[in-house]
């Protein structure tokens, strides 16, 4: 935009002579693509044009556990119960859960196999057993309504007639939940929270939470590892009220041969209390 406003004069007043700020290497006439090949794919600028800022990532929104659970609590089927506490205990992406076939479902393994967004290969993901008993109810619900079969879906529509769930139905599911709450959460916030939580677990190494989260590179988990601004106030907080209520730290005694009447001279300190 900056740069914009320069050409503009340059090309109204002649002033300035030269742009200050210079184009992104590979887009010299300011147009990327103006004259671009439809059968070649879009050219790209090898780096970002000088002076040019980084935009800010945003932070991966997670929901808080009180949260989590009015959200939870809010629920009306095992299906949707089911659903929810595969996603929050998995870390899976709303489409590859959904996609979830009965053959892979592994309850004497706590796994669950899912196909990958990115690599499309199959990962067996550990699930907590809370998610394993809502769908034994929902699987019993659905006795003799659904097809069985190891390539047949898991998750199916709860009204005649029965279809495979689709993300738009499932998203449908938060929008109820969401206007009951009067809150906004979405299926990606469940996958975030869950990366959340397993950062949390001083158990677990961030290479096990990269491979739970299928994420090529470790850096993009790192994202998870930085405090939110509510964890970071409640952790201050506390740390106030420690210093507050704990007793005062006594000064360490002086070394050997040091006289403590000329410490406390030289630092401007009490020779009882310590303090300045």
């Amino acid at each position: 935009m900056i740069r914009s406003f320069y050409e503009y004069h340059r090309d109204i007043h002649g002033r300035p002579l030269i742009n200050p700020f210079p184009a992104a290497e590979g887009a010299e006439d300011g147009r990327a693509n103006a004259h671009h090949n439809p059968m070649q794919p879009f050219r790209q600028p090898t780096r970002r044009a000088a002076y040019q800022p980084k935009e800010p990532k945003p932070s991966p929104r997670i929901i808080p556990d009180q949260a989590f659970n009015e959200l939870f609590a809010t629920l009306t089927s095992n299906r949707d119960r089911a659903l929810i506490a595969f996603y929050v205990s998995t870390a899976a992406r709303a489409s590859e859960l959904l996609g979830v076939v009965q053959g892979l479902v592994a309850p004497e393994d706590q796994t669950i196999g899912v196909i990958r967004k990115g690599s499309q290969a199959l990962q067996h993901l550990p699930a907590s057993m809370d998610a394993f008993v809502w769908l034994r109810l929902y699987q019993q619900e659905m006795h003799g309504l659904i097809p069985r079969g190891s390539s047949e879906p898991v998750w199916w529509t709860l009204r005649r007639p029965f279809r495979p769930l689709t993300y738009d139905a499932a998203r449908m599911v938060f929008t109820r939940v969401n206007q009951m709450l009067g809150a906004n959460w979405t299926l990606h916030d469940l996958r975030h929270s869950a990366a959340k939580r397993m950062i949390r677990d001083p158990n677990l190494t961030l290479a096990d939470v990269q491979w739970v989260l299928g994420h090529a590179h470790i850096t993009t988990t790192e994202i998870y590892t930085n405090p939110a601004p509510d964890e970071v106030i409640s952790h201050v907080l506390a740390h106030h009220e420690r210093q507050r209520s704990g007793p005062p730290s006594l000064p360490a005694p002086p070394a050997p041969g040091y006289r403590p009447e000329v410490l406390a001279a030289l630092f401007g300190t009490s020779q009882i209390t310590g303090e300045a």
